[in-house]
């Protein structure tokens, strides 16, 4: 049977291009997905395959039940595009000004329908539940995952499998990491606030952009210096904020990053560091500070058993080209709230267009469609090594 459903899924490659497509014409930004979770909704109703809409948001659920009995398994893609404007020149391109889908997430969503529409075909022969978890805004903190678990998404869930496509591996390549895979992301927001005044008369000021420019270079030392250097970790600023003219000196200045984790002790560091330092700062300049934390999605760490399921055995998925434990990255994924409630693995399945490997989110990123029929078998190898190690 299950080389008969692989077969399916690879005969249904069409398909998956169709909708793949139509979504990246059709990008909606992260809770704003309305007309998204429409297109998804409607393609179940095509298979009559039962889901319930509006968990957590725009999230979809939908389950086939097999005739067989077994574990409950749930798969899921996320759905959300990005603001950007897209610089592809392709008969697909984006529709919508300033937004594209420049992560992969359409493909997710073509992938995960072609395996509801596959295992729908061998319903009777499929050994327990399969679960199809559509998630909304992956993209933006506080996400569509933990939304969509407080409201039952995971209700009755044994375990739980993901994948993303990856435009920097190669095409097939399965790659992922036992325990932390990708990191804890967070961003903060630092206001210093002084006395402005004159640009010529500064001895007259207490300088925030004085004191912005110091802690950009002092906080450098919270990962270099403070923590073990065994501990990966990211702090790192992407905007500076703080005045209207040449020769104005403003009241205030304010900074934005980001701290990339894959310990939560390790966040918690960061953070006490983090606020010592600045509050040096301010006090040498008679001055106040202001630090806004926002914890975003916790670290991905995959659980050991699932995960050996695609570095011991990926060669049993028809078109997989390898796998490979790789070292994790430093960036963020709401995946990691599934894997906190209930056993499972989350994998890249390598999408690279040769001579084409532009990064994800950005305005020229793309993905080789073949690895389609690839990630969806990739998801339905996770749902039956599952069921064979849990009968």
């Amino acid at each position: 049977m299950w080389e008969q459903l692989y077969e399916k899924v690879d005969q249904l490659y069409d398909r998956m291009v169709e909708d793949r497509r139509y979504l990246h014409q059709h990008p909606e930004l992260s809770f704003e997905e309305k007309e998204t979770a429409k297109y998804i909704a409607s393609r179940y109703d095509e298979l009559a395959i039962p889901y319930k809409s509006n968990i957590g948001g725009y999230g979809i659920v939908a389950t086939i039940e097999g005739g067989k009995p077994g574990r409950t398994v749930a798969l899921r893609a996320d759905f959300d595009a990005l603001p950007i404007q897209e610089e592809n020149d392709v008969p697909y391109k984006s529709k919508v000004d300033g937004v594209m889908h420049a992560c992969g997430h359409d493909g997710h969503t073509a992938s995960l329908l072609a395996v509801a529409e596959a295992a729908l075909e061998f319903k009777d022969e499929l050994p327990g539940t399969l679960v199809f978890l559509h998630q909304p805004a992956e993209e933006y903190a506080p996400g569509g995952a933990k939304p969509m678990i407080d409201e039952g998404a995971l209700e009755g869930v044994d375990a739980v499998f993901g994948t993303h496509l990856w435009s920097n591996t190669a095409l097939n390549k399965i790659e992922t990491a036992k325990g932390a895979f990708m990191a804890g992301a967070d961003r903060f927001t630092v206001t210093f606030k002084g006395k402005g005044g004159h640009g010529a008369m500064p001895h007259q000021t207490k300088d925030p952009v004085v004191m912005a420019g110091q802690a950009i270079v002092e906080l450098q030392q919270v990962v270099s210096r403070r923590i073990n250097p065994l501990q990966p970790a990211v702090l790192s600023i992407g905007k500076m904020e703080g005045g209207n003219a040449f020769n104005v000196i403003p009241d205030t200045t304010s900074l934005t990053g980001t701290v990339r984790i894959l310990d939560k002790e390790v966040q918690g560091k960061i953070i006490d560091e983090m606020h010592k330092i600045l509050k040096g700062i301010a006090i040498s300049y008679d001055a106040e500070y202001e630090l806004e934390y926002i914890k975003g999605y916790p670290p991905v760490v995959n659980h050991e058993v699932e995960t050996e399921y695609y570095l011991n055995s990926a060669d049993e998925i028809p078109g997989v080209t390898g796998s490979e434990e790789v070292d994790p990255i430093m960036g963020g994924e709401d995946f990691a709230y599934y894997l906190e409630e209930r056993p499972g693995a989350f994998f890249f399945t390598g999408a690279q267009i040769e001579g084409h490997a532009y990064p994800h989110h950005h305005p020229k990123f793309d993905f080789d469609e073949r690895a389609l029929p690839t990630a969806a078998k990739a998801l339905l190898h996770g749902y039956k090594k599952y069921q064979e190690n849990n009968s």
